[in-house]
């Protein structure tokens, strides 16, 4: 269940509370008349099932309330109530399987935004799976996989291309290309730095690497893993289930590649520069395609369940 929170003029109160009363799966309706000072306006509670809300919200907004009131959604966690119950059973489909698009635009724009924080999470990835790469540690690989804060964009790009955002794409592809560019410039440094120190050599990097070869070897199975990483990721955002984006993210070969193109161009080694630069971007396109293909079935499915939502007309 979501519950949401509402400030309304209070000449557009009425019209809230029947559009509330009119929407499947609601229950909890509480008005307060004059209880919100800023804005001034009433205050209005309800508790809606999940696979409503989206509905919900996009109707609430309908009425311009985001400019001269708010609307505030946030989710329950636990609710003792046969009338919660209720509501839930009458709201087509299921909780984990509904979208709120709202919810996933907040998400992906803050997980998008080009910030201190994401440019050090993915240098340090980066950095990480270097060492990795140069001592053909798996481990070490999976730990920088899972460090990278990579998927938070590429989830940006997908949803902006579905709800039509620029603005959010624009952001997203900022964020990715800039955090890839300083993580591998750094890391072209680092290289520089351990080599001297005697840790990294060209030998490593180029003698045989049964554990971390495949970085600079793309194939077919490369974009398969990565449309399957796709589609797992969205559907891990959408339905909140946050625990799958750790196994989506080392499934992808994403941080590992741009780390050893860098370790790479450090020495001079064009080929595998290069190798790992095509599995890099093979990598993302993969992510972007099912992730945009994904979203696409997902708000095409809800589609049909949208004249469900509201309640027939009492005769």
């Amino acid at each position: 269940m979501l519950h949401l929170r509402l400030i309304t003029p209070a000449d557009r109160t009425d019209e809230v509370v029947r559009l509330i009363d009119r929407t499947v799966g609601t229950t909890h309706l509480v008005v307060l008349p004059g209880a919100a000072r800023e804005p001034e306006g009433d205050v209005v509670m309800c508790d809606v099932a999940r696979e409503a809300g989206d509905e919900l919200i996009n109707r609430l907004r309908s009425l311009d309330l985001e400019s001269c009131g708010a609307i505030t959604a946030e989710n329950i966690d636990l609710s003792l109530s046969e009338r919660a119950d209720r509501a839930e059973r009458d709201a087509p489909g299921e909780p984990a399987d509904a979208v709120l698009w709202e919810q996933l635009e907040e998400a992906t724009h803050e997980e998008s935004t080009l910030s201190i924080t994401y440019v050090a999470f993915i240098t340090l990835a980066t950095m990480i799976a270097a060492c990795g790469v140069v001592l053909d540690n798996a481990i070490l690989i999976v730990g920088a996989m899972a460090v990278g804060p990579e998927f938070g964009p590429l989830a940006g790009i997908c949803t902006a291309i579905v709800q039509r955002a620029p603005r959010l794409a624009l952001r997203s592809a900022i964020a990715l290309l800039v955090g890839f560019l300083v993580a591998m410039a750094v890391t072209v440094g680092f290289s520089w730095i351990m080599t001297e120190f005697g840790q990294f050599s060209e030998g490593k990097l180029e003698g045989d690497r049964p554990n971390t070869g495949f970085v600079y070897a793309p194939d077919a199975f490369s974009f398969v893993v990565a449309i399957l990483a796709g589609v797992a990721g969205t559907l891990s955002l959408t339905s909140a289930k946050s625990g799958a984006l750790v196994g989506v993210a080392i499934s992808v070969t994403t941080v590992p590649a741009a780390a050893n193109a860098a370790v790479a161009l450090s020495f001079g080694d064009t080929k595998q520069t290069v190798g790992s630069a095509e599995q890099l971007l093979l990598n993302l396109a993969g992510i972007v395609v099912a992730g945009t293909l994904t979203l696409l079935t997902q708000k095409a499915l809800w589609a049909t369940q949208r004249p469900r939502l509201t309640k027939p007309e009492a005769s």
